[in-house]
């Protein structure tokens, strides 16, 4: 399975995408703490001051505590590569496309059948690239996911590419 994905029709410019890159890159999600913080974000919602004066209460509670080192936080980040779930957004990608005015829908292009969605989506879009650390070889190269979870459960598999019409 590849992981090259292009982004093609009403657009001035045509992209091509390689996934296997996005692991790099800062703009990527962490899939599994962002639909779960997005829920517990609306459960509770703390103000600035009650999060200052919980750190203050804490520390006079437990005392000061010494900060990772850069050397343990370089292996945190490491192992969360090797075994994270991550996506990454895919609107910055269609603006770098430059849509043209008439474009008015985003087909997914996929092997069992295209998707279409309005052109306005895709800020809700979250393009997830790997599961557990690898990527998604048997029905990827991506799934798309919305970034209200409505189909965490069933995301589109099989996403191969992105036509503007």
């Amino acid at each position: 399975m590849q992981q090259i994905l292009f982004i093609k029709g009403k657009t001035k410019f045509n992209i091509t995408l390689d996934s296997g890159s996005w692991i790099f890159d800062d703009r990527k999600i962490d899939i599994d703490t962002y639909f779960s913080n997005q829920e517990q974000s609306e459960k509770e919602v703390v103000t600035h001051e009650e999060k200052e004066s919980e750190f203050w209460h804490r520390a006079v509670r437990e005392g000061a505590y010494n900060p990772p080192t850069l050397k343990s936080e370089k292996q945190f980040k490491k192992m969360k590569m090797l075994t994270g779930t991550f996506g990454i957004p895919l609107e910055p990608f269609i603006n770098n496309a430059e849509p043209l005015k008439e474009a008015t829908k985003l087909i997914l292009e996929r092997k069992e059948g295209n998707v279409e969605l309005p052109l306005e989506k895709v800020s809700e879009i979250i393009l997830q690239f790997s599961y557990k650390g690898k990527p998604l070889k048997e029905d990827g190269p991506v799934y798309v996911l919305f970034k209200d979870g409505s189909n965490l459960d069933q995301p589109i598999k099989n996403v191969t590419g992105f036509i503007l019409e």
